[in-house]
C-alpha cells in the first residue's frame, strides 16, 4: 500500500503510504521480513532517481521526498509485535542507508490507538528524523492549516479530498493460504518471534494462567499481544491494591504448577470485587486467534493479565482429557506514563493543524481500553 506519485512538492517526489490499510501481520507472514526490506530499499533507489531526474529538471540540487501517511483504519492489529519489529528494522536500516532522504513525513486520520504505536517506535527514530514527523489529527485537513499548506491541492489524492484522481484499493486480509509456514521459515523469522520476545503458556481447566505486573504510575499502557494456538481461552485483566503471595518454586527455581508453563497468581481465597477487581471486559479467544491490545491504567496497584480455559459445546462432550487444555503464545509491555502522556498530547494538539510529533511529557487525564482478535 505504498505508491509513488509522478508529481512534486517544491521539486519533491511524494510518496503516499496508506498504513491503516495495511494487513501488516500478513505481509510479513506471506512474504518474510527479508522481503519486505528489499521491497522498500527498492522503493528508496527509485525516490533517489526521481531526485536526479527533478534536480536536472527544476535547476536546482533535490535530493529528498514528502511522504504522505494515511492512518485510516489503523487498529490494535497492528500491534502485532513481530510487525512492530519488522518496521524498527526497516526505518534502522533506511536511516543508516538513506541519510536525509526525507524531506517531510505527512500523517493524517490518526486514530486513538496511534499514541501507543508512536510510544513502542519513537524510541527507536533518530532525533533529527523525529523532527521531520508532522501530525494532523482533525477531520477538516483539507482547509487552511492542512495538507493544502504543504502540498497543492491538484496533488491531493481524491481520497483524501483532493483534485488528483488516484484509484488505490482500500486493502484487506493477506489470505492465510499465502502465509509461509513454520517449516519454511524456520531458518528466517520464525525462531526469531518465538524465541526472544514470547513466551508460552499451559491453560488447564480449573487453572488459568496468570501474569503478574505491577504499576507504579497512573497513566502507564499495558499492552499485550498473544495467539491462542491450541483449544479456546478467556482472557482478564484484574487489579488489586495488595500483591498476590509469593508463588512457589520448586527445587530448580521454576515457580510451580498443574503443568508446565502454567502459573496461577491470584490466591483462592481472594474475593473478587473485594480483594481485587476486573478491570477489562472478559474476551472469548478462539483457537488460531491473534490477539493484540493495551490498557491505560487508572491505578497504581497489581495488575494480573488471566488466561482461563474456555468450555466449549464440543469439548464438554468429549471425554478426552486431551481437550480440557489451552496453550497460548504471549508477549506484554508496559509503557511509561510520562512517554505515553507525551504521544496522547501530541495527538490532542493537532486538531487544528499541523504539529510536530513529540514525546515529552503533558499531564493527560485519558484512559483508554481496547483489544481486538485477528486472524
Amino acid at each position: 500500500m505504498l505508491y509513488m506519485f509522478i508529481c512534486y512538492v517544491d521539486g519533491l517526489p511524494l510518496y503516499i503510504l496508506r498504513l491503516g490499510q495495511m494487513d501488516t501481520k500478513g505481509l510479513v507472514r506471506a512474504l518474510g521480513e527479508e522481503s519486505l526490506l528489499r521491497h522498500v530499499l527498492s522503493i528508496n533507489e527509485e525516490g533517489l532517481k526521481r531526485c536526479e531526474e527533478n534536480t536536472i529538471i527544476f535547476g536546482r540540487p533535490i535530493s529528498c521526498w514528502t511522504c504522505l501517511v494515511d492512518l485510516e483504519g489503523l487498529n490494535m492489529r497492528h500491534l502485532w509485535r513481530p510487525g512492530i519489529k519488522a518496521l524498527l528494522r526497516i526505518i534502522e536500516v533506511v536511516e543508516a542507508n538513506y541519510p536525509e532522504t526525507l524531506g517531510r513525513l505527512l500523517i493524517l486520520r490518526a486514530p486513538r490507538v496511534f499514541p501507543v504505536l508512536w510510544t513502542l517506535i519513537s524510541p527507536f527514530i533518530d532525533e533529527n528524523t523525529r523532527k521531520k514527523f508532522l501530525i494532523y489529527a482533525g477531520n477538516d485537513y483539507q482547509d487552511s492549516g492542512g495538507l493544502v499548506d504543504y502540498i497543492d491541492r491538484e496533488f491531493i489524492p481524491d481520497f483524501l479530498g483532493g483534485d488528483c484522481p488516484c484509484d488505490v484499493p482500500d486493502g484487506g486480509l493477506v489470505p492465510k493460504s499465502l502465509y509461509h509456514t513454520a517449516e519454511e521459515l524456520e531458518n528466517e523469522e520464525i525462531k526469531l518471534w518465538t524465541e526472544t520476545i514470547y513466551k508460552t503458556a499451559s491453560v488447564f481447566k480449573g487453572a488459568p494462567h496468570e501474569v503478574l505486573i505491577a504499576i507504579t504510575e497512573a497513566s502507564s499502557v499495558i499492552t499485550w499481544d498473544f495467539d491462542v494456538c491450541k483449544g479456546d481461552a478467556v482472557f482478564n485483566i484484574y487489579h488489586s491494591k495488595k500483591a498476590p503471595q509469593t508463588q512457589k518454586r520448586d527445587t530448580l527455581g521454576n515457580l510451580t504448577g498443574p503443568g508446565g508453563n502454567n502459573v496461577q497468581m491470584i490466591d483462592k481465597a481472594w474475593i473478587l470485587g473485594k480483594d481485587y477487581s476486573l478491570v477489562e471486559t472478559a474476551l472469548t479467544c478462539r483457537e488460531g486467534e491473534s490477539i493484540q491490545g493495551s490498557h491505560v491504567t487508572r491505578w497504581p496497584g497489581f495488575y494480573i493479565l488471566q488466561w482461563r480455559f474456555h468450555s466449549s459445546a464440543s469439548s464438554l462432550s468429549s471425554l478426552q482429557v486431551s481437550t480440557q487444555k489451552c496453550r497460548v503464545m504471549y508477549y506484554t509491555e508496559v509503557l511509561r506514563s510520562d512517554d505515553f502522556r507525551g504521544s496522547m498530547t501530541s495527538l490532542e494538539s493537532s486538531h487544528s493543524g499541523f504539529s510536530q510529533l513529540s514525546t515529552t511529557t503533558t499531564s493527560s487525564g485519558q484512559s483508554h481500553s481496547s483489544s481486538v482478535a485477528s486472524w
